[in-house]
């Protein structure tokens, strides 16, 4: 089959495109797979990752799910917090569409690291894929006329995007984002916390036993000067802010700093070029969509790649058709994302009044909840179609 189907290169091997490369490999495309480190540094970033199910159905189609389970931390509440009007909800497996409802869970808290070595352990003995990691054993960028399809996962300062003269909109948020993980004392917790302050939404997501993933927003120089605290003057600060009945106990990791900016490319695609993931588009983190969006741009393509009319035709249309079937889901995650961020940031009285009506119409009422968590867990577009069972 291989020799059929023009080969594919992808520029990128975290966590979309070594997943795309996979995927697209079961079908047996020759897939040439680049990035500038090697296996061992990409494997070693020290985060997690929040799973939606739209991520889960991904999973599972690709085989990939159940070797999962062992390493996955459910969490079967999400309790969003209003500190500015000291208000709250969650978020529960009943508020889940009825086809994500026997999984009993609302998300999932998945180690980088873990994540990283199935796929780099699928990928090596894959008879379709071709390696060049590290730049010892990169290749020069052919013609882009070499593959059927140049594919950039390259991140979110795509190097192929950039030389390619992309078109892209870029906005800085004034806030940074701080990530670390910390252990907690005397808490087996499966519940995640979304907690907005006035200073920046703050996420603490289990990630087994006593063990938390920490995403703190802030002022970026508040960010950077946490990052750069002792041990204990860190814990010290952070147990300022933390929802009641947390206290940090030991720092499992060393903290990390980045700045935030909403951005996306006017046009995902040019010629046989297509961006996937952070190269043609970022939101901030609020409510982790990032991995689950970059991962439906992946499954949108598998599906273009892999259907029956373009094994025939060829590849030639799938990229302005990948662009069409995307906008709706990034402009729409994006917009969501911005405002929660400017909304929940603002102590204004007329928006103080919106965010105590939101509070108060997602406690009471299950559908609004059921909506909410479908565009968060699916993503927005499936609330105009019906979800597969």
């Amino acid at each position: 089959m291989t020799g059929s189907l023009a080969p594919i290169r992808i520029n990128g091997a975290g966590p979309t495109g070594s997943l795309l490369a996979l995927g697209l490999a079961n079908f047996g495309y020759a897939i040439y797979l680049h990035d500038p480190l090697n296996a061992e540094q990409i494997c070693s970033r020290s985060r997690a990752y929040a799973l939606t199910h739209s991520s889960r159905r991904l999973l599972t189609r690709l085989g990939l799910w159940n070797e999962l389970i062992p390493f996955l931390s459910p969490f079967k509440t999400l309790r969003l917090e209003d500190r500015g009007i000291n208000k709250s909800v969650n978020f529960t497996d009943l508020d889940l569409h009825l086809s994500n409802r026997a999984t009993r869970t609302v998300g999932w808290i998945l180690d980088h690291t873990i994540l990283m070595k199935l796929l780099m352990s699928k990928l090596e003995r894959s008879i379709h894929v071709k390696l060049y990691l590290g730049e010892d054993n990169c290749q020069p960028f052919q013609s882009n006329h070499d593959f059927g399809l140049v594919i950039a996962a390259d991140g979110p300062r795509s190097a192929t995007r950039i030389r390619l003269k992309f078109p892209w909109w870029s906005h800085s948020y004034d806030q940074g984002c701080l990530t670390a993980k910390v252990r907690f004392r005397d808490i087996e917790s499966e519940q995640a916390f979304e907690c907005f302050r006035p200073e920046g939404p703050l996420a603490i997501l289990p990630l087994g036993k006593s063990d938390f993933q920490v995403v703190w927003s802030a002022p970026l120089d508040r960010c950077r000067q946490l990052a750069e605290l002792q041990t204990s003057a860190f814990l010290d600060q952070l147990c300022t802010i933390l929802p009641h009945g947390l206290e940090p106990d030991v720092l499992l990791d060393s903290p990390a700093a980045f700045p935030l900016e909403i951005s996306l490319a006017p046009k995902l695609h040019r010629d046989n070029v297509v961006l996937v993931g952070e190269s043609g588009h970022r939101c901030h983190p609020v409510g982790g969509q990032g991995l689950n969006l970059c991962w439906r741009d992946a499954e949108t393509l598998l599906q273009l790649m892999t259907s029956a009319s373009c094994m025939r035709r060829g590849l030639k249309a799938v990229p302005a058709r990948y662009t069409r079937l995307r906008y709706f889901d990034l402009l729409t995650v994006g917009l969501a994302t911005d405002v929660l961020v400017r909304l929940f940031s603002n102590r204004q009285s007329g928006l103080l009044f919106v965010r105590r009506f939101g509070i108060f119409i997602l406690k009471h009422s299950p559908w609004f909840r059921r909506v909410s968590l479908q565009a968060m867990s699916d993503g927005p577009s499936t609330l105009l179609h019906d979800l597969p069972n």
